[in-house]
């Protein structure tokens, strides 16, 4: 995704910086990230509080094998397919996402 496609994707979160990371691209919104793009798909970030939400939404967690070939857990979350066609839930999974940035402090 271009960084316009982002841009306009956390529209209603307000402005984001994105910056290139990890073979991808991390994405912040007043200094604290949001969210990352691996392999082509954007993964928003959550906690305990906030994923119950987006598993309930269909989610999936993201996660990469470790060294022992146990799954590793990341903080981060699929973008429930519906959000993609309708700008008004992206914005509320982009707040949702902001919020556990703004926790994880």
């Amino acid at each position: 995704m271009d960084n316009a496609g982002i841009e306009e994707m956390f529209q209603g979160l307000g402005p984001v910086t994105v910056k290139r990371m990890f073979g991808g691209k991390g994405i912040y919104h007043m200094g604290r990230i949001v969210a990352v793009e691996v392999r082509d798909e954007m993964l928003l970030k959550a906690d305990e509080t906030s994923a119950p939400e987006f598993a309930a939404a269909g989610a999936t967690q993201w996660a990469y094998e470790g060294k022992k070939g146990k799954p590793v857990k990341m903080p981060y979350w699929s973008i429930p397919d519906e959000a993609y066609d309708d700008p008004d839930l992206m914005a509320k999974w982009v707040r949702l996402a902001y919020e556990a940035a703004l926790r994880a402090e």
